[in-house]
């Protein structure tokens, strides 16, 4: 007898609940944000550096600075771009020390002056005849159209009016150990070869993320987060290297039980301090407003 097809993925089958997205799985997930048009930077270099193979040794010295200059380029522009998306997601952040951006443009304008320099000196009959104008027109011409393309470094600090910078720094310092320590973690991770709890241990961190930004909206907060961010954190990092080294030997099923069990209570625990943090900063909040209204009244101003 004949029997109709169906399933997950017939016009009328269902799926089930472990083939959906849960909900808030790719919260946190950002675009890599030095994508096709700055690594494509990288590949001037590289005919460069075959054409002066061939030019005799001042001609070769010359391509070969060009392409090391387009290719420190390159990669300061995208760590600036980097710099830039981690500054623009963060409602607090401090200007970058190092403007790479900037530097980027300029070295690209001096990479191209010198390629183009290059050409200048083997056009001509001598060294002295080799004109540099032209290479200073295609490097300013270079540098602004690069600056024009990407942008500059952000120049100013962002929501820093009235933080303790000494404070700031602190929040700094402890939450670049506690990324480290879910860099380490991701890692470690990897070594167990199982896609879905690698998710797992994604969603834990976008967690932990989002603890970070609420201590460096109000380094105050530092003293109740600090052994989250670093004695849990820790101990969630040696838990993960133990279980991929176990899990990568035995697939042991209830290995991967204990260790799930164990990244949900930490995600609980870090979700709920988050939550906590944001209804003192909330209550902190009202006690300012009422002693202000206390003061208004008591100069004779009333409120309705």
């Amino acid at each position: 007898m004949a029997k109709r097809y169906g399933g997950n993925f017939s016009p009328e089958g269902g799926s089930s609940d472990d083939d959906q997205p849960q909900r808030g799985q790719f919260h946190g997930a950002r675009v890599e944000p030095a994508g096709a048009r700055a690594n494509i930077l990288f590949l001037p270099a590289i005919p460069l550096v075959f054409l002066s193979l061939n030019d005799g040794a001042v001609g070769m010295t010359i391509g070969l600075i060009a392409a090391g200059l387009l290719t420190a380029a390159a990669f300061l522009l995208r760590e600036g771009l980097r710099a830039e998306a981690e500054f623009n997601t963060r409602r607090t952040a401090r200007r970058p020390a190092f403007p790479r951006k900037i530097f980027a443009s300029v070295l690209t304008g001096i990479g191209v002056a010198v390629a183009a320099y290059r050409t200048e000196y083997l056009d001509a009959e001598t060294a002295a005849q080799a004109s540099l104008l032209a290479p200073i027109l295609f490097g300013v011409v270079a540098t602004v159209l690069h600056s024009l393309s990407f942008g500059l470094d952000p120049m100013k600090d962002k929501g820093m009016e009235g933080i303790d910078t000494f404070q700031q720094d602190r929040v700094a310092r402890v939450v670049e150990d506690a990324e480290t320590h879910l860099t380490e973690m991701t890692d470690a991770i990897k070594r167990a070869g199982d896609r879905r709890i690698e998710a797992r241990v994604e969603r834990f961190q976008d967690t932990a993320r989002d603890l970070f930004r609420t201590v460096e909206e109000d380094p105050r907060d530092l003293a109740g987060a600090r052994k989250y961010l670093t004695v849990y954190l820790q101990g969630a990092r040696d838990a993960t290297v133990k279980f991929a080294d176990v899990y990568a030997r035995t697939r042991d099923a209830q290995a991967l039980a204990d260790y799930s069990s164990l990244l949900d209570d930490l995600e609980q625990n870090f979700a709920a301090r988050t939550r906590k943090m944001l209804l003192d900063d909330r209550s902190d909040l009202t006690v300012e407003i009422d002693v202000l209204r206390e003061r208004l009244q008591r100069e004779g101003v009333r409120l309705d």
